[in-house]
């Protein structure tokens, strides 16, 4: 039997707060994750969406669960009404860290790996112990990762982030210098004539490393770079190991120096700080477990560098 062409049909919000999330991650389990349940419920949840639509809505491929042309035409329309919900009835506002089993996403540097991360998941787990938390890197599909919902956070310096994000900052960052703590050539102070004549470790990826560079070039400054890194890892060993020296944020640098047998030298010229920030995407301003996990960085890092 056909149904009536005029018949209304009244969605769940929960409903609709599942299709938005599989359109965005196109898959269960993510879906899952972020709405905090078990992924046979969501996968009931989504048998119901099917039946009251009379569409499939998203179908099973290689790639993860691919929307048909029904849910592509529907998306707008129950995004709105999302919203619309959100605004009246303020549904989503309740988040109880002590219970909730949710899964959160941060994207971040290797340097805040080794900073930031260990105290903002030993500060998690005796909040929130089903909290789970992932790490992802910063690069071009940031993003992309924010507004699909894939990653909650980003904390780092962004720049190119843009229109459609809100931002926060937490503190600033200047910059040292890290050296063996027994160099056999550098006594208590680290001269800007010692550190052109000394063999340089040079860390090339995030957008910190743009600035010192522009400095180094403003101000006509050369050093011997022996060793390039594409990150943070393995630094500690490799300067306490030698007598190479490397110039990196503060915060790293201090951290570093306690790892291992390393010392921190005032960095014998000038480059601009910068502000590290924890960015969101606007979809999920209002969104009450990314509001929580806001507040706790927040109140972990905020004037903390």
């Amino acid at each position: 039997m056909k149904k009536d062409a005029s018949a209304t049909v009244l969605l769940d919000v929960n409903l609709l707060r599942l299709f938005d999330l599989l359109y965005s991650t196109r898959s269960v389990t993510r879906a899952a994750e972020q709405l905090g349940l078990a992924q046979p419920t969501v996968s009931i949840w989504l048998g119901k969406l099917r039946q009251q639509l009379n569409d499939p809505l998203f179908v099973r491929t290689p790639t993860g669960m691919q929307p048909t042309p029904v849910a592509d035409a529907l998306i707008a329309t129950a995004r709105e009404a999302l919203e619309s919900l959100r605004h009246l009835s303020n549904w989503e506002s309740i988040f109880e860290p002590a219970t909730t089993q949710r899964r959160f996403r941060i994207c971040m540097t290797d340097a805040s790996h080794i900073t930031l991360l260990p105290q903002l998941l030993a500060h998690v787990r005796s909040i929130a112990p089903g909290v789970r938390l992932g790490a992802a890197r910063i690069d071009a599909q940031t993003a992309h990762l924010l507004e699909s919902g894939e990653a909650d956070l980003a904390l780092g310096l962004i720049p190119e982030l843009g229109a459609g994000f809100y931002q926060q900052s937490l503190f600033v960052q200047d910059w040292v210098c890290l050296a063996n703590a027994h160099h056999p050539r550098i006594g208590e102070e680290l001269s800007l004539s010692s550190y052109q004549q000394e063999g340089h470790i040079g860390i090339v990826s995030g957008t910190g490393h743009r600035l010192l560079d522009a400095a180094l070039e403003r101000q006509h400054i050369t050093r011997q770079v022996v060793l390039e890194l594409p990150g943070f890892l393995g630094l500690s060993a490799i300067v306490s190991s030698t007598d190479l020296l490397v110039t990196l944020p503060r915060q790293i640098g201090q951290t570093l120096a306690k790892l291992g047998n390393a010392r921190v030298f005032p960095c014998p010229f000038p480059i601009p700080s910068f502000t590290v920030k924890q960015h969101w995407h606007t979809r999920y301003h209002r969104d009450a477990g990314n509001r929580w996990l806001r507040e706790v960085c927040a109140g972990l890092f905020l004037s903390k560098g």
